[in-house]
């Protein structure tokens, strides 16, 4: 199978999401990925649950169409390979906390005399410099710092984490961005650089308009519900069975509802014929809405919706998602892959798509060191009694 990104090889070192979840979206584009992990005992999300067979679901998802290989970087010759390898690849990628790779001597600075080309992809929880990038950093801490704990949730509940690691995701999604940003740059000029991508820098972008409400008015964003600081009526609405969402963007979507609901009067009335008005009056017009819902099931209140042309949809379980024709059937999410000790398995499919170069999910996520002995005799020439000396001083 032909991918975009056929022909780029990149030397992972990351564990667990952000970094994992960057360097998936480039093998699932084609790009030759080496994951590279510590002898013995891997990637720490090996660990984590649920497990089939004693393999990961979480690390099998993150890290299939990768290549795995083991190396000790505390020993003087596994840090010899490790720079061979560099030499060998168009690209790095780390989410170690900051001077973690300078103290191996491995950082940048070092890299780049070996190979002044190279891309160095980092991600960690505060970024390269500043007074925090020493701090740990995990997906729940940028939530918590990056400000959107505080806008998540109900008035009356607490600051709540959204239901998955989305700074872990951002954090892999800006990483990935960067990086091909600076392969373009690398095709005008030659030179590599370094990519430096904060979690919390991440989730305070994604922060849009949040952010905008405060720096223009000085108001600080409050937890809203489901509900939508810029449109209305944009919220989730109870149905007779449920819930749904409803998203009027402008006046036409909004003017269409109305009709719909029987209500045209709500077109020109003072309190809701501009969307600032119905923002502000988003109390008064919720009940509204949820009157004309009481005695619909949500599936027929969605099918009535969308066929006004207003967006509208059902608020889906985890199991549903799976079963959807659109988002598992046509559109391939979920794809069955064959782990040679877990066996049969369903994998998140990938989420970009192409009409000429085919991305998805290739092969599985390697088992602990599996390409090691492959990847040391194509990329370095080392033979079997190389590699077995390398293993007998634990090296390997």
């Amino acid at each position: 199978m032909h991918g975009a990104l056929q022909g780029i090889r990149i030397l992972d070192l990351t564990r667990v999401l952000a970094g994992p979840y960057c360097s998936m979206i480039f093998a699932d584009m084609g790009a030759e990925v080496i994951k590279l992990e510590i002898p013995g005992r891997g990637d720490d999300s090996r660990k984590y649950v649920p497990q089939v067979n004693g393999e990961s679901s979480y690390y099998m998802n993150l890290n299939r169409n990768k290549k795995g290989i083991t190396l000790n970087l505390k020993s003087e010759e596994g840090k010899e390979i490790f720079k061979e390898l560099v030499k060998n690849v168009d690209i790095l990628i780390e989410n170690f906390r900051p001077g973690t790779m300078e103290k191996m001597g491995l950082g940048y600075e070092t890299l780049r005399e070996i190979n002044p080309a190279l891309i160095y992809g980092a991600v960690s929880g505060f970024g390269q410099y500043g007074p925090y990038s020493d701090r740990p950093g995990y997906d729940i801490i940028s939530q918590a710092m990056g400000g959107m704990m505080s806008v998540t949730g109900w008035p009356s509940g607490e600051a709540t984490r959204t239901g998955t690691a989305i700074g872990d995701v951002l954090g892999g999604l800006n990483l990935a961005i960067g990086i091909l940003a600076a392969y373009n740059n690398r095709l005008r000029t030659g030179k590599g650089q370094l990519v430096d991508v904060s979690l919390v820098d991440s989730v305070v972008s994604s922060l849009e308009i949040i952010t905008q409400i405060y720096l223009q008015n000085g108001t600080i964003p409050q937890r809203i519900g489901n509900r939508y600081e810029s449109v209305y009526p944009y919220d989730s609405f109870r149905t007779k069975d449920g819930s749904i969402v409803i998203g009027c963007g402008n006046n036409k979507l909004f003017s269409s509802l109305a009709k719909l609901m029987e209500q045209p009067e709500l077109i020109d009335d003072p309190l809701f014929c501009e969307n600032p008005l119905r923002v502000k009056n988003h109390t008064l017009l919720k009940p509204i809405v949820e009157g004309w819902l009481a005695d619909k099931k949500s599936d027929e209140a969605v099918q009535m919706i969308q066929d006004a042309g207003v967006p509208a949809a059902p608020i889906y379980s985890i199991d549903q998602v799976v079963a959807d024709p659109h988002i598992a059937g046509a559109r391939e999410m979920f794809v069955e892959v064959e782990h040679p000790v877990a066996g049969p398995m369903k994998v998140t499919g990938c989420q970009i798509k192409f009409s000429d170069t085919k991305s998805g999910v290739r092969t599985p996520a390697p088992t602990l060191g599996q390409h090691t002995d492959e990847i040391l005799k194509k990329y370095l020439g080392m033979d079997d009694s190389d590699i077995a000396r390398l293993r007998e001083q634990q090296i390997l």
